[in-house]
């Protein structure tokens, strides 16, 4: 007896295939199946697989008929059907052989179904056909969007970096059956970031399209979606989103906003003062925003400008005293430049900003100053009381000249006037002291608190005031008769 597969009509005409292996003693299944199947071979029968649409929402979806050609339609045979879903995802129409499928089915969480058919004589209860197993293919549908599934998406990249810089790749998965049609073909589109960013239709690769500058902007979110059926009517989408921050490079130089500083300093300060601060602005960050301030130009060399690297500010200090007297102003200029400049960036920095800086000197009340750090006089000794010794001579540095009152620290020989003017008070003996220390002190009158000091050194010159002395009392002894030039005996 022949075997057949009864395929379904093509063109109006039933399509017969021979079993292989098949006798004349064989016995004949009929299996009615959708065009295209697959055939497969089992214990020398030919079985086709079954193909049933997923989710279909009927409660019974007719899924193919076994059938044996001994079954002459007189209800003596049995179909059942065995393995794992047979009863409860499938079931068989005993009399006919007719497979249904009673739940809606999802072929991403089960794809295939392995089965297995037996017929029955139901009069004999014998097999009438030998046990044999067939498959049922869940077929695809686009069910599935596509999704993203390494979310949250952030990228860093240089700012000014040029047209087609990658900045990151996104990719996007599809659950659908990549072999069913374009199911899971996916494709990349730009739903927000132009004109910046463009991304590639088939990679998801994000690159930049024009330059942007961190100082106006830095950062962007930019929106991908993913499409499947690479864009065709009826495909699913998902999107995602990317932030893309901007990191800084150092495409600006320090600028000074104020073009004039004005400072002041004390004519007392001492060296090392610091009399102000200037500030330059760099619109970049961290290490591309830090400074060097210099002098660019001082003709005194009196001051010069450190930075302060914690706050990039710049220091004006005093390198050389300064007198109100001898001069009350200044005006220096100050520079400032990167400390890190790349030496592809230098075309950022060719010129550096600079700035004026004015400094006022603060006149002080100082104290009285004396012509001579210190003075030596002359004076015979014997001489009268009220002799004159010498003149010493102090002013009033500051602008008001106060006039100065003169004294003399602990002396009792000798007066000075309010001239400076310095007499004896009484005679002196240049035997008694040679020399004399004295310390005069001037004092401003229109401020008593200012007052200066130097030493007097005053030297006592001999005179001959005294007749030769023998340092001791001598005898002399002489012989009587003794002769002219006879010498005495002491």
């Amino acid at each position: 007896m022949n075997c057949y597969l009864l395929l379904p009509f093509m063109l109006g005409i039933p399509l017969l295939w021979p079993c292989l292996g098949a006798t004349e003693n064989s016995q004949t299944k009929k299996v009615q199946q959708p065009v295209g199947s697959h055939l497969r071979v089992k214990r020398g029968w030919v079985w086709n697989q079954f193909f049933v649409p997923e989710e279909m929402n009927t409660t019974s979806h007719h899924v193919g008929r076994l059938r044996s050609d001994l079954d002459h339609g007189n209800n003596s045979f049995q179909y059942k059907l065995l393995g794992a879903g047979a009863g409860s995802t499938f079931i068989i129409d005993e009399r006919t052989g007719d497979i249904y499928a009673i739940q809606k089915l999802d072929r991403e969480e089960r794809s295939l179904y392995i089965l297995r058919a037996q017929v029955i004589d139901i009069t004999t209860g014998r097999a009438v056909e030998p046990e044999s197993e067939f498959v049922i293919k869940v077929s695809d549908i686009n069910d599935n969007e596509p999704k993203f599934l390494d979310e949250p998406y952030e990228a860093i990249v240089p700012e000014m970096s040029p047209e087609g810089t990658l900045v990151i790749q996104v990719t996007a998965s599809d659950a659908d059956d990549p072999s069913s049609g374009n199911n899971a073909r996916l494709l990349y589109s730009l739903l927000q970031g132009q004109p910046y960013f463009s991304v590639e239709p088939t990679t998801g690769v994000i690159r930049i399209s024009s330059k942007m500058d961190r100082e106006l902007q830095d950062e962007y979110w930019v929106i991908i979606q993913a499409k499947d059926m690479i864009g065709q009517p009826g495909a699913l989408s998902g999107t995602t989103s990317v932030l893309i921050k901007l990191s800084d490079v150092n495409d600006n130089k320090p600028i000074f906003k104020e073009s004039l500083y004005r400072l002041t300093v004390s004519e007392s300060a001492p060296t090392g003062t610091s009399i102000g601060t200037i500030m330059a602005y760099d619109n970049d960050i961290g290490e591309n925003a830090e400074m060097d301030y210099s002098i660019e130009e001082d003709d005194s060399q009196t001051f010069d400008i450190i930075t302060n690297h914690e706050t990039q500010e710049g220091i004006v200090i005093l390198k050389k005293k300064v007198n109100f007297e001898h001069q009350n102003h200044y005006g220096i200029r100050a520079k400032v430049k990167n400390h890190h400049v790349d030496e592809q960036l230098m075309k950022y920095h060719t010129e550096a900003s600079t700035t004026f800086i004015k400094i006022q000197v603060e006149d002080v009340d100082e104290p009285p100053l004396f012509l001579l750090p210190y003075y030596i006089f002359e004076i015979f000794e014997e001489t009268p009381q009220g002799s004159f010794v010498g003149v010493v001579s102090a002013t009033d540095p500051d602008n008001r000249k106060s006039p100065i009152r003169y004294s003399i620290t602990r002396s009792k020989v000798f007066n000075i006037d309010d001239n400076g003017t310095i007499t004896t008070t009484n005679s002196l003996d240049r035997e008694i002291s040679a020399w004399y220390n004295l310390s005069i002190t001037a004092t401003e009158k229109y401020n008593i608190e200012q007052i200066s000091s130097i030493p007097v050194y005053v030297q006592v010159l001999n005179i001959n005031d005294h007749a030769p002395e023998f340092s001791q009392y001598y005898e002399s002894y002489v012989c009587e008769n003794a002769g002219s030039g006879q010498g005495l005996f002491f």
